[in-house]
């Protein structure tokens, strides 16, 4: 692959895996939130093949059709899921308003003043490095600062998992871009690691339904003696 064919492809995958990141945290749906996460799932797993194909690493490709099973697939299918759920009550989730404690313009220009931020943490390295891979490691370190945003502004335990997703891409996203990946094994445990955390908070979120009415973390403190 040409180095030229090469730096398109990567800021292509980099650009969509941080419009969906900025998208995670502006929607205030938790549908149209989950939707952005496949995506971004999708897009990092075109980011792997890249990746892969620019090196001619065999090794990388079924790290490449992990990521896109799980993080394209399995992770929001888990969180879109409703069981149990039917007539009007579905509707009232699919367009539940998230209530963010930012209002969507606030919470553009935070996206975007993390986004300066991350380049500014990694200038040094985006300075000494010719490669476009490491040129767009900026956008990873943004995708883990947006994933935090998303975690302090969002009440509902659903957004909050999608924000703890989306920093757990953007965690692989520098690992991709910086050292061209991680071994399978590791990458697997990492990824059951994140599909087990994913599945215990979204039973707990469930339970929080059931009791609570609704998945606002908030009320949590209705526990308190």
């Amino acid at each position: 692959m040409s180095n030229s064919v090469f730096s398109e492809l990567i800021g292509l995958s980099a650009g969509a895996l941080l419009l969906t990141s900025v998208l995670t945290v502006w929607h205030r749906s938790q549908r149209a939130s989950i939707r952005a996460l496949a995506v971004q799932g999708f897009a990092l797993a075109a980011l792997v093949a890249v990746v892969a194909v620019d090196r001619k690493d065999v090794e990388l490709v079924p790290v490449f059709l992990l990521v896109l099973a799980l993080k394209g697939l399995v992770l929001p299918w888990v969180l879109a899921r409703r069981p149990g759920v039917v007539g009007t009550e579905r509707v009232r989730i699919d367009i539940e308003d998230e209530s963010p404690l930012l209002n969507p313009v606030a919470t553009l220009v935070a996206a975007a003043l993390l986004g300066m931020v991350a380049y500014a943490v990694t200038w040094p390295l985006v300075a000494s490095s010719p490669s476009a891979a490491a040129h767009a490691a900026p956008v990873g370190v943004a995708m883990v600062l947006i994933g935090f945003l998303v975690l302090v502004t969002r009440r509902r335990a659903i957004s909050q998992l999608v924000g703890f997703l989306a920093l757990d891409n953007g965690i692989a996203t520098v690992a991709f871009l910086i050292s061209g990946g991680v071994p399978i094994l590791l990458e697997f445990g990492a990824s059951l690691d994140v599909l087990l955390v994913t599945l215990i908070l979204q039973v707990f979120s469930r339970q929080m339904r059931a009791t609570f009415g609704d998945t606002d973390v908030g009320r949590m403190r209705e526990l308190r003696d």
